[in-house]
Parts: structure tokens; C-alpha cells; sequence
């Protein structure tokens, strides 16, 4: 963890330093982040890996373990939390009309479900928004335990004002080289903004095929973008065809959940995307997939 600044001048890394007792440290630590929100941003190198989807299954999985969430879209070009979380007629006000004046962040705030809530961004306004204008915007959430920021493709302006406002980042990898090497251009613009935490998740795993060498394991994936990997969400095709409820009844919902217990308790599971492409069974079951 980084160095924070308690009330006085103190900091967390000089009191670490200076306090034999190492639970008062993380007492001191629990004080400090009471009031405060993970600002989590969801990126990656390449569009087309699943940022939206993951953030929005994300969002359910941390709300159905009572944790309050706002979901803000920062993609001004290609936004489309609002079709993904199945929020699409509700739409009234936006990123835009917040930071203008025209209604306040809870008018803009739509209800996916109990304690989950999204921020649209419009497709115009985009250039008058600035990374300072967002983080005053997320700055007034503090009431929410997580605050998640869909994070547009690539490295660009609109990359730059959404991790901004963050603390932490996920960077999201699909598990092939192409997706990697773009990762790895992310990683390295985002160690310069001296994150409290920086992870990897990496989504549509086919297990089947990781077993045949044709695609990249989870290990291999840690092994190469140099980040804990602290989620794996199998390839499904539940996905693909849902939205909104629907992501519920998802293998790949599985998955999320236990990246949520991870990012909430520090530790855990990761969800084995190859185990049901072992044995028999498992290799019968590979060899009905090839063929779909």
C-alpha cells in the first residue's frame, strides 16, 4: 500500500515504521478508509475484451454481498453500460448534465438493482469533460463502498481522465498474445500514476483450448504481463446473449463472484476454468465444443 496522509501530517508508512504493534497499522488503516470509496478502473489495451460486461457483472456480484456500488461509463465514444445493465429506457440525465449544472450526481444515478447503481456518459460533451471535473463528480460518492469506472480502450485522452480519478486498476486480458502485448502498453502507463493497487483479471478463458496449448493458461498470463492475477472468467456464450438479469444465470457469473470475495477480503479463490475439460467426461465435452 502506499503512503497516506492521516489528519496532522502523519503517514501510514511512518507510523508503520515507528509502531511495533503491526495491528495498530492496520487499525489506523480501517479508520482511514471508512469514509472513503475504492475507485476501481476497469481497462485494458484493446477494445472488444469485455471491460462493460465485467464491470457491470462485477457491480451484481459486490451489490448481492451488500457492498453499495456506482458504476460510472467513461467511454464517451462507445458507451454502452446503460445495453448491458439493461438500463437503456431509463436514461434521463448523464455524466454530461452532472458536471454542466443541469441536475445533481442522485438525479443522474440510475437503480440497475438493489444497491447498484450506474452513470451513463453522453456521446456529446465529451471534450468539455476533464479528468479534474470527474474526480470532483466521483469525490461526492463517498456514501458507496465501490466505486467502478468503465475505462475506454487504448491509452488515449479519454484513457487518461478515467484513471485519473481512480486508486486501483484492473487490467483486463483476454488470453492470447495480441491482447497481451496491448496490455502491457496499459501497464506501463498505468505505473506512473503510482496506483494503491494494480491487478490483472483475465476473461474469456476456454479451457478446453488452454488444455490443448491452443490458448494461454492463467499462470502463463501472470507470467507475461508481470500482475497478480486475481480473477479468471471462463468464455460463455450466457453472455454473450444476456444482459442485465440475465448475466445472473451465468457460468461466467461464477467466476465474478469469487473475484468479488477476492477484492473485498484480500484473498481467495480463483475460479478453475479448465477442471470440467478433464477426464472423460471433460474430454467428451471438449470434443462436443470443438465441433459448435
Amino acid at each position: 500500500m502506499r503512503s497516506f496522509f492521516l489528519g496532522g501530517g502523519f503517514c501510514f508508512g511512518n507510523i508503520r515504521q515507528n509502531v511495533e504493534n503491526y495491528h495498530i497499522f492496520h487499525l489506523l488503516k480501517k479508520i482511514y478508509y471508512r469514509n472513503m470509496s475504492r475507485r476501481i478502473v476497469v481497462t485494458s489495451g484493446k477494445g472488444g475484451v469485455g471491460k462493460t460486461t465485467v464491470c457491470v457483472m462485477l457491480g451484481m456480484a459486490l451489490a448481492a454481498m451488500n457492498k453499495k456500488v456506482v458504476i460510472l461509463d467513461l467511454d464517451f465514444s462507445l458507451n454502452n453500460l446503460d445495453v448491458v445493465a439493461a438500463v437503456e429506457n431509463k436514461v434521463v440525465y448523464d455524466i454530461g448534465d452532472v458536471i454542466s449544472g443541469r441536475c445533481r450526481v442522485k438525479q443522474a444515478m440510475i437503480e440497475v438493482e438493489r444497491n447498484l447503481f450506474v452513470i451513463q456518459s453522453g456521446h456529446s460533451f465529451s471534450d468539455n469533460v476533464s479528468g479534474q471535473n470527474v474526480k470532483l463528480l466521483i469525490d461526492g460518492l463517498k456514501n458507496y463502498d465501490f466505486v467502478l469506472l468503465d475505462c475506454p480502450a487504448g491509452i488515449g485522452k479519454e484513457f487518461a481522465r478515467a484513471v485519473a480519478s481512480a486508486s486501483e486498476a484492473i487490467v483486463l486480458v483476454n488470453p492470447t498474445l495480441s491482447s497481451l502485448r496491448d496490455a502491457d502498453k496499459v501497464v506501463n502507463v498505468l505505473l506512473s500514476y503510482k496506483l494503491d493497487n494494480l491487478f490483472s483479471v483475465v476473461n474469456k478463458v476456454r479451457g478446453d483450448l488452454v488444455l490443448k496449448d491452443k490458448l494461454l493458461s492463467v499462470e502463463d498470463v501472470e507470467d507475461i504481463i508481470k500482475l497478480p492475477v486475481i480473477g479468471a472468467i471462463p468464455d460463455d456464450d450466457g453472455v454473450l446473449i444476456s444482459s442485465g438479469e440475465g448475466l445472473k444465470s451465468s457460468k461466467a457469473m461464477k467466476a465474478v463472484r469469487l473475484l468479488a470475495k477476492r477484492l473485498i477480503k484480500g484473498d481467495g479463490k480463483i475460479y478453475d476454468c479448465i477442471s470440467e475439460y478433464k477426464g472423460l467426461i471433460g474430454k467428451i465435452k471438449s470434443a462436443f465444443k470443438s465441433r459448435a
